[in-house]
């Protein structure tokens, strides 16, 4: 297996990835540039289910006083109608970032009608997906239809009931200052803008390494209405009349439940350079599936999707990191890559957490930063086959078993305990938070705050959660219900800040005009539109 040792005692760090992290280490630290670490731009998007009063999925529309789904920068849809998503402009500290999502819960739940809550777990109870989750819809203009098709097509693929699951993406950049002074310490010889990408593609590689840490620690979802799985899972046992669990699980949206599919899992789309991963997407958006071709594309003169291929766009790749261009330029992602690079990362995995009202909080997002920042630091070579096999194994495992007693991971072909490989990650880690704190920034708190959720998995975020429904026997559904009514007190006791408040006003209204403009200026043929679109390359 590329870059691993079958020899060394388990649990064991590979001693050649140790010595580069150190070097680089020993380089941020000495030279002064642990500064430029600390610049980079975050960005937080949210998803929340919309529901009524007495906790059923939302028939109604998305808010008109909250703006347009399509043209608010801000506030938009997901897959439903009903599952908002708050997306936060870049902003220079967590803190900036986490307090935008406030700023935008504050106005959007001063809009809900009807009694409306947000939903605060990712996964969510409904009793018939295909009556209860309607699809976003975007308007009559082809790029709006496009979005509408796109869900349609979603819905027939993997079924509506997934699509209403909601999680938090962070994004994170690092300055150009920071990758100039890489750029020159490395004496590469490639142009800044390639080695960009392609260090920000061993990030992601090493992400995916580590990054069953973060569905262990994070991972909000072990219990689910029986309503979502009437059929139940060989994984799941009853824990009241109404709800399913897993009883070790972290994170069953993370799981075979939850976003994991048949179709995606053979995609194995490389991550091990720039080229690699554009053309894996590309091939992917560009091959027919049989499965899919039975669908149907135009059917009796209405769109069921895009097209027939493995992934109708590039958007659909579920992936737990992805590696991202700016959206600057108004392009397919493969294009834009292409063209101008990789400039951010997303992470996908963080579940809601039911314990913040906005679903995430500072602690998580410090450690995440310091997390990813390894990642960067630390040696990745190339993924083989073989350890993607193992990456998936051991996702898989602590998504649905993370919390069992003794429990062992696989690693370079040997069994691991998953405790003394979280705390050697977290002495790796922590070593990068030094490096972030600042001004009382707390990164290194923040990093030694999950080691006793690593030494006792009752600390957990998923054990506290069941240990909460079994102490209040309440069902999954009443519980979360329960904490929906709170979170919106809390909102609504809240008051924005004047020129915030007027800010999202005139966002509103501007994007209700933006969308209305777009429908009248819109002559072209839906047909010719999406062939236009699939031609670029």
């Amino acid at each position: 297996m590329s870059g691993q040792q079958h020899g060394r005692p388990p649990g064991r760090a590979p001693k050649g990835r140790d010595h580069l992290f150190r070097a680089r280490l020993d380089w941020l630290t000495k030279s002064g540039n642990g500064r430029l670490i600390r610049g980079g731009l975050r960005g937080l998007e949210k998803e929340s289910l919309r529901v009524d009063a007495s906790g059923r999925v939302s028939a109604r529309p998305h808010p008109p006083a909250i703006g347009s789904a399509l043209t608010h920068p801000y506030l938009t849809t997901d897959y439903s109608e009903a599952l908002v998503e708050f997306v936060t402009p870049p902003r220079s500290t967590n803190w900036q970032a986490l307090q935008f999502l406030c700023d935008l819960h504050v106005f959007v739940h001063g809009r809900l009608d009807g009694g409306e809550l947000l939903w605060p777990g990712s996964m969510p109870c409904v009793v018939d997906a295909n009556a209860e989750i309607p699809i976003a819809e975007y308007g009559s203009s082809n790029v709006g239809m496009m979005k509408t098709v796109y869900r349609r097509g979603l819905g027939h693929r993997y079924g509506r009931a997934m699509q209403a699951i909601a999680g938090v993406h962070f994004n994170l950049s690092l300055p150009e200052a920071f990758w100039q002074a890489h750029w020159e310490e490395t004496r590469s010889r490639k142009p800044l803008h390639d080695f960009r990408s392609e260090r920000f593609l061993d990030l992601a590689r090493n992400y995916r390494r580590y990054g069953w840490l973060v569905l262990y620690l994070f991972g909000a979802s072990p219990a689910l209405c029986k309503s979502f799985r009437p059929e139940g899972h060989e994984l799941l046992t009853e824990l009241d009349r109404n709800t399913w669990h897993a009883p070790f699980a972290t994170s069953l949206r993370m799981s075979d439940i939850g976003y994991r599919n048949k179709t995606q899992a053979r995609l194995n789309i490389s991550l091990n350079s720039p080229a690699d991963y554009i053309a894996g997407l590309a091939a992917a958006v560009s091959t027919p599936e049989p499965r899919y071709t039975g669908i149907g594309v135009e059917v009796d003169g209405e769109y069921r999707q895009l097209n027939a291929n493995i992934l109708q766009i590039e958007n659909e790749y579920y992936s737990p990191i992805r590696p991202k261009p700016s959206k600057r330029y108004d392009e397919r992602p493969t294009v834009n890559l292409r063209r101008h690079g990789v400039e951010y990362v997303e992470i996908r995995t963080l579940d809601l957490n039911p314990a913040d009202p906005v679903g995430v909080n500072q602690n998580q997002l410090r450690f995440l930063e310091a997390l990813l920042i390894y990642c960067l630091l630390a040696d990745s070579p190339p993924i083989s086959p073989e350890e993607q096999r193992e990456i998936d194994r051991r996702d898989l495992s602590v998504a649905r078993e993370g919390r069992l007693p003794r429990l062992e991971l696989p690693r370079a072909g040997q069994a691991v305990p998953l405790r003394r490989w979280g705390l050697e990650l977290l002495e790796q880690v922590r070593a990068v938070a030094e490096l972030l704190d600042t001004d009382g920034n707390d990164y290194a708190a923040a990093v030694d705050a999950q080691r006793e959720a690593v030494e006792d998995a009752e600390a957990t975020p998923s054990a506290r959660l069941l240990n909460e429904l079994r102490s209040d026997k309440q069902s999954f559904f009443h519980y979360m219900l329960g904490v929906a009514r709170s979170h919106h007190e809390y909102f609504s006791a809240l008051t924005l800040a004047p020129a915030r408040a007027a800010e999202l006003q005139e966002l509103a209204a501007r994007s209700l005009e933006e969308q209305k403009a777009l429908e009248a200026d819109d002559t072209e043929p839906f047909s010719r539109y999406l062939a236009r679109y699939f031609a670029e390359t």
